[in-house]
């Protein structure tokens, strides 16, 4: 006679709100740091193979703008820290800070690219080094973009005193991308500026 088996009904945990958008959020991230590595495998395969102007010949590094991406990391942090406590003024004003910093960045993002279009000639369709380059740079820059949106829009809440304490996770999610957008940042800069110039 066999022996009958009882199996006991093992009952699902529902994942949480905050951890399924942390969760979405990583997602998201890997997917997109993916596109960006080759992105920055192909501008390194294809560093130095470009006929007419060279990077050395036609970048300046953007030190200045660079430290005001880097330095909206710190803002958003105190950003989350003062959700956390409960200071939505204290929040408002380092989100707003935030996004000035990241303003400053696309800005000087299109003059620099004003720049070599207009005094180098350099374009998207000129050389091998100009479509590498726009294409890796304005990935990063619409990247800076769409953070800058959502960044916005909840400022926007914040003015018309929508956002809450109980509403931290999601800003907590929402500083995840924004610190995924100055990382790549990271990368970015040092393969363009410095390594494959």
């Amino acid at each position: 006679m066999a022996a009958s088996t009882l199996t006991v009904p093992q009952a699902e945990v529902p994942m949480s709100p905050h951890l399924r958008g942390r969760v979405g959020m990583w997602c998201l991230i890997t997917a997109e740091s993916a596109i960006f590595t080759i992105f920055v495998v192909a501008y390194l395969y294809y560093a130095g193979k470009s006929t007419g102007p060279t990077p050395r010949e036609v970048l300046e590094v953007p030190i200045f703008i660079s430290i005001c991406l880097f330095s909206s990391s710190f803002t958003i942090v105190m950003g989350e820290k003062a959700i956390h406590r409960g200071n939505i003024k204290l929040f408002t004003a380092w989100l707003f800070a935030t996004i000035i910093l990241g303003a400053i960045f696309v800005g000087g993002s299109l003059r620099e690219w004003y720049r070599l279009i207009y005094e180098d000639g350099v374009t998207i369709s000129s050389s091998l080094f100009g479509t590498n380059f726009y294409s890796l740079v304005g990935l990063h820059l619409s990247h800076v973009i769409v953070g800058l949106t959502m960044l916005s829009t909840v400022l926007i809440f914040a003015l018309l005193g929508r956002v809450k304490q109980e509403h931290a996770e999601r800003i907590g999610v929402l500083a995840l991308y924004w610190h995924f957008v100055d990382t790549v940042w990271v990368v970015v800069l040092s393969v363009v500026y410095f390594i494959a110039r």
